[in-house]
């Protein structure tokens, strides 16, 4: 109350005639650390935004949010270039943006009797209003920009700062949590100081742990996992006793639609859910986890058989991660491939794509294409297209923070008649079906953006993506995506 009062978050008023109030209540909740134990006690105060109606107490309300493929190529950059890592975090982020609309709020629960026949008319948001998050980031964007920081186009959420001598200052923020980053040190302490003027600032000192992910950091290198996360759900499904697998998918293993034995769909839908915000940085299972999410509206006893398999998976490489390490290779590197016809539900094709900046993996895919493929290599084109597109948003990112790139990209695929059909403009019959992708790739192949050499179907790295492999290949897949587990004993 003290927060809310000092920030002068609403004003005591008599409720006008026709108008209506928004319910509230007290949540109290556990902050926990990086090691499992309690941080700190939190009470808060939150708005019942459900009973909020459109056009009277909100008009807009989305708020963009840090993608996790950003912070990643943030982290190769990082560990090329020696820069240093800071976390920060908002206190209570939401009280501080201002609210265009006019919202009448009922008085706390407990201080009925200060308020008496009162209501609060809000004048900064509050947890729980639809519109809180796009107000807080509103006000945070103004408070950077007016320390001369420019709003990246390629995420809204990266604000960049270029000073003299190639040095510059990366902030990005995900909701209340800011990662800050570059190579000039003066500037990111101003910066600091600028933000606690405006906003309580907590500076959480070098980045360790950030949304549920660990981060280690040493002279090789960073490495990002979600070990904890794991064991939780480990723990939380009763699967930490099971046998552990060395795959996350078996190979002989088909899933129909349908199945025998329905089960409880709300169960299905919150671990799957679990599983696709673990594979942020397990790409090991990311072909998995798009296969048992394809059955989210119905799923059955051989589906939910398939997430269990993916979870005695995790049981043998909880400490599993990504590993961003120092390289000499100033490239970006892209990987496609595609499984054809690989669905047996409907025959449509898997296609997988995965990004390098650096010598890092940043940015994977793998997703199910939207029509049949009639042939291997339409299959491999549209994967194709898909990979360009994310190499051509990389190449938007590194331009805005002043990051040199060799051109042209390279792009790996293991399919010689898709490479014969991007280079050759003259194949009717053969291309009209995708036509608009193959005059996409041309045009940047013509203008030096992009070249596509061939790369022998054992080495595509994109292969673990498509299709379910055996532990051999995928052994050998995995360590080619720059994953190491630094808990495993030595």
């Amino acid at each position: 109350m003290k927060a809310l009062e000092k920030n002068k978050t609403w004003s005591a008023t008599t409720l006008p005639a026709g108008k209506r109030t928004v319910g509230c209540k007290w949540v109290f909740t556990i902050k926990y650390n990086s090691d499992g134990s309690i941080g700190r006690y939190k009470a808060r105060l939150v708005a019942k935004g459900f009973t909020q109606t459109y056009g009277i107490d909100y008009s807009e309300t989305f708020a963009p949010v840090a993608k996790l493929n950003t912070i990643r190529i943030l982290l190769s950059l990082a560990a090329n270039l020696d820069w240093p890592l800071h976390q920060l975090d908002v206190k209570n982020a939401f009280l501080n943006g201002d609210l265009e609309e006019e919202v009448y709020m009922d008085c706390p629960p407990g201080f009925e009797e200060t308020f008496g026949s009162q209501v609060c008319k809000l004048k900064k948001s509050l947890y729980g209003l639809k519109q809180s998050p796009r107000a807080w980031f509103e006000k945070f964007t103004q408070s950077v920009k007016k320390q001369e920081y420019t709003q990246g186009q390629a995420d809204h959420t990266l604000f960049i700062k270029s000073g003299q001598n190639g040095m510059i200052t990366v902030l990005i923020v995900y909701v209340d949590d800011i990662i800050l980053t570059g190579n000039d040190e003066i500037e990111m302490e101003r910066l600091k100081r600028n933000l606690a003027a405006d906003f309580e600032i907590k500076d959480l000192g070098p980045l360790k742990y950030f949304l549920g992910m660990e981060v280690a950091r040493s002279k090789k290198g960073i490495v990002v996992s979600q070990r904890k996360y794991v064991l939780d759900l480990l723990q939380e499904t009763g699967m930490s006793g099971c046998k552990p697998a060395d795959t996350p998918m078996d190979q002989s293993v088909k899933l129909w639609e349908k199945g025998d034995t329905p089960v409880d769909t709300g169960r299905y839908q919150r671990l799957v859910g679990k599983l696709i915000y673990l594979a942020h940085t397990r790409p090991d299972i990311a072909f998995s986890v798009s296969v048992v999410s394809q059955f989210m509206h119905a799923p059955y006893e051989e589906h939910l058989e398939a997430v269990h398999r993916i979870l005695r998976y995790l049981k043998a490489t909880p400490g599993k991660g990504l590993f961003f390490k120092k390289t000499n290779d100033k490239n970006v590197a892209i990987f496609t491939d595609a499984d054809w016809a690989g669905s047996i539900i409907d025959r449509k094709s898997t296609s997988g794509y995965c990004t390098y900046v650096w010598g890092n993996l940043v940015t994977w895919r793998s997703k199910k294409q939207g029509v049949v493929a009639r042939s291997s290599a339409e299959a491999e084109f549209r994967a194709m297209a898909q990979g360009i597109c994310e190499g051509m948003w990389i190449l938007r990112v590194l331009k805005e923070l002043k990051i040199e790139v060799e051109l042209p990209l390279k792009l790996y695929c293991d399919n010689k008649a898709a490479i014969s059909i991007a280079h050759n403009p003259v194949q009717h019959d053969r291309t009209k079906h995708i036509e608009i992708d193959r005059h996409f790739i041309k045009e940047k192949i013509d203008s030096g953006t992009l070249c596509l050499p061939f790369i022998p179907s054992n080495q595509q790295t994109a292969d673990i993506l498509t299709k379910s492999l055996g532990r051999t290949t995928f052994e050998y897949l995995i360590s080619k995506l720059g994953m190491i587990d630094i808990y495993a004993p030595t």
